[in-house]
């Protein structure tokens, strides 16, 4: 017997190309099926600002935003930290999750936090983001917390790939807990293995 396959997405605040943030989150994604997990990346590029005036005619990067949401057991949510909170792009994919019936994206779902940036290594915006999640019926995992720096090492300068080792235990440590936040919540049934 084993558990079936957690599917976790990763949401991330920053839409550069060579975001450090997508680039924890790449990490994350490349480390979970080792942990029984499936971890996808949303793209918010083209996903618009909400507009109540224009809710029933999404587009198809909305569309599928929110069916993801729906479809995960479990999130992770990056974002730098942007005068004093999280990115617009973050809060945003949050706003449209927010509008779906009953919150079928959220409610009662393990969410944790991961920032990178300079300074407080983005932890203000992981405090705003706690405040949206409890709005969201989301449980954002306590601990272990994440905060990155962009600018000591912990990324390549070139690549913004992550290449700390200290950095990269920490992420997998937190897609550990999360994953056992996620099955205390919402318990897998065990399924047979071929």
């Amino acid at each position: 017997m084993k558990l079936p396959v957690l599917k976790v997405l990763g949401i991330c605040g920053s839409l550069r190309k060579q975001s450090t943030n997508l680039s924890a989150l790449k990490y994350m994604a490349s480390q979970a099926p080792q942990l029984g997990m499936e971890f996808e990346i949303a793209n918010l590029d083209d996903v618009p600002f909400f507009n109540a005036d224009k809710e029933n005619d999404k587009n198809a990067a909305t569309l599928k935003l929110l069916e993801q949401m729906k479809e995960a057991d479990a999130f992770v949510l990056a974002t730098p930290e942007y005068n004093y909170s999280m990115a617009p792009a973050l809060k945003n994919a949050l706003d449209w999750g927010s509008r779906m019936s009953n919150n079928q994206g959220f409610k009662g779902k393990a969410a944790s936090l991961v920032s990178a940036g300079g300074g407080m290594r983005g932890g203000r915006s992981q405090y705003h983001a706690r405040q949206v999640a409890v709005f969201l019926d989301l449980y954002v995992l306590n601990k272990p917390e994440v905060f990155l720096s962009s600018f000591d090492g912990t990324f390549d300068n070139e690549s913004k790939e992550l290449t700390s080792e200290k950095a990269q235990g920490q992420l997998v440590q937190q897609l550990e807990a999360l994953k056992e936040l996620s099955l205390k919540l919402n318990p897998k049934e065990d399924i047979e293995e071929l």
